[in-house]
C-alpha cells in the first residue's frame, strides 16, 4: 500500500491531554485533513467470510488512502472461507475456536499490531482520506471512537443514503455532543476506530455474540471512559443494504434475546421484576463487620426496587480456613458467619479490598459501615444521576468527633473510568468532566442498621393483590358507565322500554321521581 504523502505541519502526533465533559467532543480542535503529521500506526481489521471479490475492492480503496502505508497494516479475519481469502496486501489471519462476527473481530483484533484498532466491514468503499479522518482524533486524545459517516448505495458510484436511525440520533444531538452516557448506542463495527490500549482495557470483543456485537463493545467502551466522535469527513459507502434495513423485526428479536443480560442501561429490556440478570445495574460495596449490622447492610439493598443490583462483600475472607477451630469462639467469627449466610445467593460476591472500577455495571454505591439503604433509595440516588449525567453523588451520612463527613457514594462507571486517564484528584477530575453532587442521605432514606425497616413482604403478593384492585376498579367503572347510559335512556321519555332484572327497581325509583 502506499500513501500519498501530503501530510506537512508542526505537530509531532503525541496524544494532547484534553478532557470532554460528557460527551461534548466540540471542545477538540482537529487539524484540517492533510495539513499535520501522524505518528501513530492502524490496523484496519476486516472480519469475513466467502468474499474475496468484495474484499479486492475495499483494499483497492485502502490502498489509495491518505495516512501514510508505513503506519498502516490490514489484518483480514477469515472466518471459515471455502476456499480461504487469499489477499496480497493484506495479512490473512483464520478464525479458530469460535465463529461468526464476534469470534472474527477479537481474532483480528488479537493479530493486530497497530496503535488504534480500525474496523472495517468488507463491503466498504472508503474515500481516500478517511483513515486520516479517523486517526486525527487519535492523536488528540486516547480515549476517542470515532464513527464514520456511512452512506448505503445499490452500487459502487450510485448517491447514497444515511440509516435513518443515525439521522435521527445525529440530529436529536447535535452529533452526539448531547447523547450523554447513550453516545455508545450509535457504535457499529462496520467503520469505526478506538485506541488498541482502550479496546483491551473494556476486554475486547465478546467472540460468543455473531450479532450486536459491535453495541456490546460500544457499551463497555462507554464504561471504561470513551467520548465518541462521528466525524462528517470520514466518509463511506456501505455497498447493499444492512441487515437491520432487510429484517428489522427479526434482527430485535434476536439481538434483545441477550442484550437485556449484557446492557444493564437499556432498562427497557428489564422489565420482569424478580429476574437475575449477568451485569448488574449497581453495585453496592458494603464492609464486613458484626454478623447483624453486614446482614442489614446488605438485605437492604438485596430487598430496593432496583432489582438488578449486586453486593460485594469486603473482608478477610482469605483467612477463612477450613481447619479444626472452635465454632463459638473462632477469631473471624463475624465474617464466617456473614459467608455463611450469603455463600448461595448469587448477587453477592465476596473480596479482599473494594473494587476500582464496577465495570461493565454502570454504577458503583460504596455503603459505610453501619448504614442500611431504604426501599427506593438506589433508584432515587440513580435517578439523580442520571437527571444531569452527574459522575459522582455524595450523601452525607454523619460526622465523626474528628469532624469528618461519613458518606455513601455513588459513582459513575464510565466518568471514574475517565478520569483515570488524567492526572490529579479523581473526583475532582469528575466534578470538571461530568458534575457532582452533595445531599443528605437521611433525605434518601439511608438510616443507620438499628433503625432500618427489615426487608419483608412479598412484593409478588401485593403485585397481585393491585392485580386484583385494578379489576375491580374496572368492573365498578363499567358499572357506572352502564348505569349512567340506562339514566340517560329513562331520560328520553316514558316510552322507553323498562329493564327487567336486577336494576328494576332502580328504573321504578327514576319514574316515580320524574
Amino acid at each position: 500500500m502506499t500513501g500519498a504523502g501530503r501530510h506537512g505541519g508542526p505537530t509531532d502526533g503525541r496524544t494532547a491531554r484534553q478532557t470532554v465533559r460528557h460527551n461534548d467532543y466540540g471542545t477538540l480542535e482537529p487539524p484540517d485533513l492533510g495539513a499535520w503529521r501522524p505518528a501513530l500506526t492502524v490496523s484496519v481489521v476486516i472480519p469475513a467470510r466467502d468474499c474475496q471479490e468484495e474484499l479486492e475492492r475495499t483494499l483497492a480503496g485502502l490502498a489509495r488512502q491518505t495516512y501514510p502505508a508505513e503506519l498502516t497494516e490490514v489484518v483480514v479475519a477469515d472466518d471459515g472461507s471455502d476456499p480461504p481469502i487469499h489477499l496480497p496486501g493484506a495479512r490473512v489471519v483464520r478464525v479458530t475456536g469460535g465463529w461468526g462476527r464476534g469470534a472474527a473481530r477479537e481474532t483480528g483484533r488479537l493479530a493486530a499490531t497497530g496503535d488504534v484498532i480500525h474496523w472495517l466491514d468488507a463491503d466498504m468503499i472508503l474515500a481516500e482520506d478517511h483513515l486520516e479522518a479517523h486517526m486525527r482524533w487519535h492523536h488528540l486524545i486516547d480515549h476517542a471512537v470515532v464513527i464514520s459517516d456511512i452512506r448505503f448505495v445499490g452500487a459502487p458510484g450510485e448517491e447514497g443514503v444515511q440509516s435513518e436511525y443515525t439521522r435521527g440520533t445525529l440530529e436529536s444531538t447535535r452529533m452526539l455532543k448531547d447523547a450523554g452516557s447513550s453516545a455508545y448506542l450509535l457504535h457499529t463495527g462496520a467503520s469505526t476506530s478506538v485506541r488498541a490500549d482502550l479496546l483491551g482495557a473494556a476486554g475486547g470483543v465478546d467472540p460468543g455474540l455473531n450479532m450486536a456485537e459491535d453495541t456490546e463493545l460500544g457499551y463497555r467502551l462507554a464504561q471504561a471512559g470513551a467520548v465518541f466522535v462521528p466525524d462528517p469527513e470520514a466518509r463511506a459507502e456501505h455497498v447493499g443494504p444492512s441487515t437491520v434495513m432487510l429484517r428489522e423485526k427479526e434482527v430485535h428479536r434476536h439481538n434483545w434475546s441477550f442484550l437485556g443480560d449484557l446492557i444493564p442501561d437499556l432498562r427497557w429490556l428489564r422489565n420482569h421484576p424478580r429476574r437475575r440478570w449477568l451485569v448488574p445495574y449497581v453495585r453496592v460495596v458494603v464492609p464486613v463487620t458484626t454478623y447483624e449490622e453486614t446482614r442489614a447492610a446488605v438485605d437492604s439493598a438485596l430487598a430496593g426496587t432496583v432489582a438488578d443490583t449486586a453486593v460485594t462483600l469486603v473482608g478477610p475472607w482469605g483467612g477463612l480456613t477450613e481447619e479444626r477451630r472452635s465454632s463459638l469462639d473462632d477469631p473471624l467469627l463475624e465474617p464466617r458467619l456473614v459467608r455463611n449466610l450469603y455463600r448461595h445467593e448469587p448477587r453477592v460476591a465476596f473480596a479482599e479490598a473494594g473494587p476500582l472500577s464496577a465495570a461493565p455495571t454502570p454504577f458503583l454505591l460504596s455503603l459505610p459501615a453501619g448504614w442500611a439503604l431504604g426501599a427506593d433509595t438506589i433508584d432515587r440516588l440513580v435517578r439523580l444521576a442520571d437527571a444531569d449525567g452527574l459522575g459522582l453523588v455524595c450523601a452525607a451520612l454523619t460526622e465523626t468527633a474528628a469532624g469528618e463527613v461519613v458518606t455513601a457514594r455513588l459513582e459513575r462507571t464510565a466518568a471514574f473510568s475517565r478520569a483515570s486517564f488524567f492526572h490529579g484528584d479523581p473526583d475532582d477530575l469528575v466534578d470538571e468532566m461530568f458534575g457532582s453532587l452533595w445531599v443528605s442521605g437521611s433525605e434518601y432514606g439511608i438510616v443507620p442498621v438499628d433503625e432500618a425497616e427489615p426487608p419483608a413482604g412479598d412484593a409478588a403478593k401485593w403485585r397481585a393483590l393491585a392485580a386484583r384492585r385494578l379489576e375491580e376498579v374496572k368492573e365498578a367503572r363499567a358499572e357506572v358507565e352502564r348505569l349512567s347510559a340506562e339514566v340517560e335512556r329513562l331520560s328520553a321519555g316514558p316510552a322507553a322500554a323498562p329493564e327487567p332484572g336486577r336494576f328494576g327497581a332502580l328504573i321504578r325509583h327514576l319514574r316515580s321521581a320524574g
